[in-house]
């Protein structure tokens, strides 16, 4: 889209710019291959215990028949690595990505909030948000994990549902980035996902360059600024630790017979 004129009232300009951001509405059969598109990452972003990593081959041909899309393709990708890996080398992997590195942690509020008491009030929105939909996590996780925020999104829909990965955005982008600077294929996931969000705005973009300059917010007493403390770390070991990740979700069924 070309820059409006400056001529244009600022009220104006940014509701255009709304306008062009916001999707037509979906058919029914497109929201039902956004949800499994969402409900494919949440499960696979998830611990690679013996089940998942069992249901490779299912994995693979469920991302296959998916509509061709740029989040199918990112899945297709990501899925044919997956079903091929040795399981005790997925497992050395994910733990590497996610439970070692702050910049790939898959707790959003953190990338929001960072170690600071407006988190705890984050993580209690996000909670109340569920339950006023009648959706319970059964206390397995904590509501910002991304796959239990992807599951939301996928039952609610991409309106409300999706609200909170909308807001995560910043976060989502410095996930995706320190993944792609590791050549992890678990970006294809948080590329998948980041191929359904509106795309990114300059303010976006320069949030994102800060996170990775400056890490998130602080507030805990004694301890050093954020910083590089060591690769994927923003803040010296045991300044956040990450709760011990829930046993995965059941994996989705394969599409109906008939739907290609």
């Amino acid at each position: 889209m070309s820059p409006l004129p400056a001529t244009v009232p600022a009220i104006v300009r940014t509701r255009i710019r709304a306008a062009a951001r916001r999707r037509a509405r979906l058919t029914p059969e497109e929201s039902a291959d956004r949800a499994l598109v969402l409900r494919l990452v949440s499960l696979l972003l998830q611990y690679p215990d013996a089940e998942l990593t069992a249901a490779g081959t299912e994995l693979t041909a469920t991302a296959r028949a998916l509509p061709a899309t740029p989040a199918a393709a990112h899945l297709a990708r990501f899925t044919a690595w997956f079903a091929a890996q040795d399981p005790e080398a997925l497992e050395r992997h994910y733990v590497e990505m996610f439970d070692l590195r702050r910049r790939s942690s898959l707790y959003l509020t953190y990338y929001l909030h960072g170690d600071t008491r407006r988190r705890g009030m984050a993580l209690l929105a996000l909670a109340r948000r569920y339950r006023a939909k009648g959706w319970d996590t059964d206390g397995g996780e904590l509501p910002d994990h991304l796959p239990v925020v992807l599951e939301f999104a996928a039952l609610d829909g991409p309106g409300a549902g999706e609200a909170p990965l909308r807001q995560h955005r910043r976060g989502l982008e410095l996930i995706h980035r320190a993944l792609t600077d590791t050549d992890s294929p678990y970006r294809h996931l948080l590329g998948a996902l980041l191929s359904l969000l509106p795309p990114p705005t300059e303010a976006d973009r320069a949030a994102v360059a800060r996170l990775v300059a400056e890490g998130p917010p602080n507030e805990e007493v004694g301890l050093d600024p954020y910083g590089t403390y060591g690769d994927g770390e923003f803040a010296p070991p045991g300044a956040f630790v990450p709760p011990e990740q829930a046993p995965p979700t059941l994996i989705p069924s394969v599409r109906p017979e008939g739907r290609r």
